[in-house]
């Protein structure tokens, strides 16, 4: 049975931020009274964002629940967000890069999300190609039971990892990413190309790491929790290969230089970034996905 967010609850949860109750105590509140968490954090996000509009700026409110990062990306001083994110105050259509203007193609506010045009130029995804080609192998997945990896029936792609920073390419491009995102490099994973070739697909899956598992704690020693994903599409199949969310009914195209942005403020599907890699049907498909850490990944 779906829920409404009534005025009346909206005006109840004004009430408790007013009264200084912390955002993660109206949630939990609200959970135990029978709201579903993901219906709960939206009318959360949406009453506190609107009453901060309306409000003086000598009148703090507490905000949603977010994760704080531990340091602003280079240049970021004017927009540091707690999470990967572009600024798109103002709607804008194109986003100053650095080195290039990256289109804005579509958003979405749940999840938070943001389809980008021209990341890449066509020589760029080529060059990643040809680098990444001769050190393909099977894809492994993380495994959050013993902290390790391990093959996984659910992807049946082919990949590989560069080192951050393992060439002028990489570098550039990491440094993009960082610009465009407000998020320093230091907190990124090495840059990982997936072939998918007819047939191959991922399963719908999350990011996160699952934090009930008893690997997770050795996963995260390394930078935190995964907190976002940049997949790049490097080539475009002839048929099949979307990114999908079954969650928003979306799926994104492959389209070659073109990104799929997603983030996730903590890990629970109430952040509704499930997410697949549906089966090429013709052609073969080759993406980069870049994953952003917490803090800085070693």
């Amino acid at each position: 049975m779906s829920q409404t967010v009534t005025p009346e609850l909206r005006a109840w949860i004004v009430a408790q931020a007013t009264a200084g109750f912390a955002p993660d105590a109206v949630l939990r509140a609200m959970v135990e009274a029978g709201w579903t968490e993901a219906v709960a954090l939206d009318a959360l996000e949406h009453t506190l964002s609107e009453h901060l509009a309306q409000r003086a700026p000598a009148q703090p409110v507490s905000q949603p629940p977010r994760r704080r990062a531990s340091a602003p990306a280079d240049g970021a001083a004017s927009f540091a967000p707690a999470l990967p994110q572009p600024d798109l105050r103002g709607a804008p259509r194109l986003l100053d890069a650095g080195d290039r203007e990256v289109a804005v193609l579509a958003s979405l506010r749940r999840p938070q999300l943001v389809v980008f045009g021209n990341l890449l130029a066509p020589e760029e995804c080529e060059a990643l190609v040809a680098a990444a080609r001769p050190r393909m192998s099977r894809s492994l997945t993380v495994e959050t039971q013993t902290g390790g990896e391990a093959l996984n029936a659910d992807r049946t792609s082919q990949g590989m990892f560069f080192r951050r920073g393992e060439t002028e390419l990489i570098a550039r491009i990491e440094a993009r990413i960082a610009r465009l995102l407000h998020w320093p490099v230091s907190h990124g994973e090495g840059l990982q190309v997936l072939q998918y070739r007819p047939g191959a697909e991922y399963k719908p899956h999350y990011d996160y790491f699952d934090p009930r598992e008893p690997g997770t704690a050795k996963i995260t020693q390394r930078g935190g929790q995964r907190v976002a994903t940049l997949v790049i599409y490097l080539n475009e199949p002839v048929r099949g290969g979307g990114t999908t969310f079954p969650d928003v009914g979306l799926e994104v195209a492959p389209q070659r230089g073109n990104a799929v942005f997603f983030a996730y403020d903590r890990p629970h599907p109430a952040t509704q970034t499930l997410h697949g890699g549906a089966p090429v049907l013709e052609g073969e498909k080759w993406v980069a996905t870049k994953w952003l850490r917490e803090r800085e990944f070693t």
